[in-house]
């Protein structure tokens, strides 16, 4: 080392100076070591982060060269950076769908399908596997007729066993492209004669354009079936391209879901060969395995000799005394059940039951108002024509059935409600009009077990419509312009509301005989003089009762007052202010009268 490149300051101690660069060299080892360990990073790929991210050249494909390392160092010291891009990630997605659903929808549809296929496909196979057992079992006794349709069409027994067991078969299948409506591929069963296939698939997309342009259908909207006597056409859809199969016989829906499962195999393995179509159906050779898989066929196995019906029979034999026992034991505990029914029910008092000759019959007592025997009875599951019943009536005074003749007779309004305590005293709660309250005073005594009639907590609904009308008529302000007497236009439909108000007022309170006086008030805001107010405030009030008086309605009961600027209803420390306080309100009191 050279000495005069030194700085003299840094010659203190020169062995203490090695030592140190010694020891800080073995401790960024050590650190690199423990990154390495910690974080599952490359030292040299740490360091070279580091550097780079200490570089303010820093350039975009620099970035990118070292961004996947430094995402795995970042979401492996926590999860802030998996949490940071969940917004981002559903943010994209809902963008994604905006402009274009068809992309997700196309890239889950081969994974989304089998799934939901296999949740429902034990369900559907234990289904279709019982209807194949009835179909079997009912061709089971066709042996003979088959020889004779031998003997007669000089077919062979073997030719007629497969034809009349044919369940169904496919015969043909078309791979069909979605957008341009081209033949891809088209395979055909053993000993089927097929017609020319893109004539076939040229019909099918002329069928669809038809149905499309004649009726009232979307235009996204596939044919999904066709049906000639026994033969079927089915079409599968996929994003891109359509499986038409033309079958024979009563296929199960567990074909269409073959059929699905191909055509998702096929978009699963050629999607970017169907979007680049051009016409060239060379490449989709390689899809022959999935369609293949769809030439299936099944016919109806031989039956077996089954002997479950007189095993059945014997079983039946064996155990008939003893069902019969069981529903003897079962009647006599359903006619126990309906004796302790009825005798809980309040109104029915049971006096006598006997059984002769296969029936029950019973006697007793039954208020009106008591449940229904026979309604009883069918709950008890007893057959109805077993039971002769033969009841009395009679009036109980039990609480239960009481209230509810009550509630009949008098026919108390909703508002209000009865009560009866174990006294016999009746008790009317709530609100009813004055006529009801009346009549209900002098017929109370007529019904059987009462012995006083309580009203004290009966308010006559009158009243509540008084208490309305007065609430209305108090509520309502007639503003005036300043300095003057006369009702602004705008005003008036408000004063018409009060007329209202008070005829109704004045009617009810005459039917209550109730007395009632309304005081017009008017008022004024501190401008001007007292005197000048108080003519004013008088003018005002008396301008309102000469408009009630040419409504129809009589100024015996109405008294006009000016209180001039005494009663404020808003302190005049704005416009607004003053402009509120330039007004008349009124006051309505009702005078109570004693019954």
């Amino acid at each position: 080392m050279d000495n005069d490149a030194i700085d003299p300051s840094s010659q203190v101690s020169p062995g203490n100076d090695f030592s140190l660069i010694n020891e800080r060299t073995k401790v960024d080892e050590e650190l690199s070591k423990l990154r390495s360990l910690l974080l599952g990073v490359e030292p040299a790929k740490l360091n070279q982060l580091y550097e780079l991210l200490d570089n303010p050249q820093i350039r975009p494909e620099d970035i990118s060269r070292l961004l996947p390392e430094a995402v795995i160092l970042r979401s492996q010291q926590d999860k802030q950076l998996i949490t940071a891009m969940i917004s981002i990630v559903e943010e994209a997605i809902q963008v994604s769908v905006q402009q274009d659903e068809n992309i997700l929808a196309e890239a889950f549809f081969p994974v989304i399908l089998p799934a939901s296929r296999k949740a429902i496909a034990s369900l559907l196979d234990e289904m279709m596997q019982s209807l194949n057992q009835s179909l079997e079992h009912s061709f089971s006794l066709k042996s003979l007729q088959w020889r004779l349709e031998a003997k007669r069409t000089g077919k062979s027994f073997a030719e007629i066993v497969l034809l009349r067991t044919l369940v169904y078969r496919v015969e043909q299948i078309f791979l069909i492209h979605k957008n341009t409506g081209l033949l891809l591929r088209h395979l055909v069963a053993n000993r089927v004669n097929s017609q020319d296939p893109d004539l076939v698939v040229a019909m099918l997309t002329a069928i669809q354009d038809f149905i499309k342009d004649s009726f009232s259908v979307q235009k996204t909207d596939q044919l999904q079936s066709l049906r000639f006597g026994e033969l079927q056409i089915w079409i599968t859809e996929g994003p891109q391209a359509l499986l038409a199969a033309t079958i024979r016989g009563n296929p199960p829906q567990t074909l269409r879901l073959g059929l699905q499962a191909a055509i998702e195999k096929i978009h699963l393995k050629l999607s970017r060969e169907m979007k680049d179509f051009a016409g060239d159906a060379e490449p989709f050779q390689v899809c022959q395995p999935y369609l293949e898989s769809c030439l299936v066929s099944q016919y109806q196995s031989a039956s077996k000799k089954s002997y479950k019906y007189a095993w059945t029979f014997l079983g039946i034999v064996a155990i008939a005394c003893g069902i019969w026992s069981f529903f003897a034991v079962r009647e006599q505990l359903r006619w126990r059940a309906y004796l302790q029914e009825l005798n809980s029910q309040p109104g029915i008092v049971v006096t006598e039951t006997k059984q002769q000759f296969g029936k029950y019959f019973i006697s007793g007592l039954r208020d009106p108002l008591a449940s229904d025997p026979h309604t009883l009875l069918q709950q008890t599951k007893l057959n109805p024509q077993t039971i002769v019943s033969h009841w009395q009536s009679y009036l109980s005074l039990e609480p239960q059935l009481m209230i509810k003749r009550v509630n009949k007779l008098l026919q108390p309004p909703p508002t209000a409600s009865l009560k009866i305590d174990q006294n016999g005293v009746l008790y009317a709660v709530g609100s009813a009009p004055r006529q009801w309250i009346l009549a209900t005073r002098k017929s109370w005594s007529v019904i059987p077990g009462l012995t006083q009639f309580q009203d004290q907590y009966l308010v006559e609904s009158e009243l509540n419509e008084l208490a309305l009308y007065q609430s209305q008529i108090q509520r309502e302000t007639i503003f005036f312009p300043e300095g003057s007497q006369e009702i602004i236009p705008s005003e008036l439909s408000k004063l018409n509301k009060v007329i209202l108000a008070v005829k109704k007022l004045l009617a009810v309170a005459k039917y209550l005989e109730k007395d009632v006086r309304i005081q017009i008030i008017g008022h004024t805001n501190t401008t001007g003089t007292e005197s000048r107010n108080a003519q004013l405030s008088q003018g005002r009030s008396k301008r309102v009762l000469s408009y009630l008086s040419s409504q129809g309605i009589s100024t015996n009961q109405l008294q006009v007052l000016g209180v001039s600027s005494s009663e404020p209803l808003q302190a005049e420390l704005t416009d607004e202010g003053k402009k509120l306080n330039r007004r008349v309100s009124f006051k309505v009191i009702i005078m109570r009268v004693d019954r």
